[in-house]
């Protein structure tokens, strides 16, 4: 991934065992799925809104589009999140969305 927030830079710094860690079990949910990564992005994105984490949010964005999503799926995807996660977490996810779409 080309972009890594400084707290999780830090973080890797401070506790590269627990990193190491996490990375290995986030591969073997990855594995564990079937998915393709594309949906696998457009699955966390969806989770990531529900639970208003901007970071995530911002980071499954990314990750999406390095996985080939549009932004057109992307925006897409947090549109669907409206019923479910009622308008307040759609539309501050459509802005952080947005502000990562903004940059590619």
């Amino acid at each position: 991934m080309e972009y890594l927030p400084e707290v999780y830079q830090e973080f890797l710094r401070e506790h590269s065992v627990i990193a190491e860690a996490y990375s290995t079990l986030a591969q073997a949910c990855n594995e564990a799925g079937g998915f393709d990564q594309k949906t696998r992005e457009l699955v966390q994105l969806g989770i990531a809104i529900g639970l208003s984490s901007e970071g995530a949010v911002k980071s499954h964005a990314r990750r999406a589009m390095t996985a080939g999503v549009s932004a057109e799926s992307i925006r897409g995807a947090v549109l669907l999140s409206l019923t479910t996660a009622g308008f307040p977490a759609m539309i501050a996810a459509m802005k952080w969305a947005d502000e990562v779409l903004a940059k590619r």
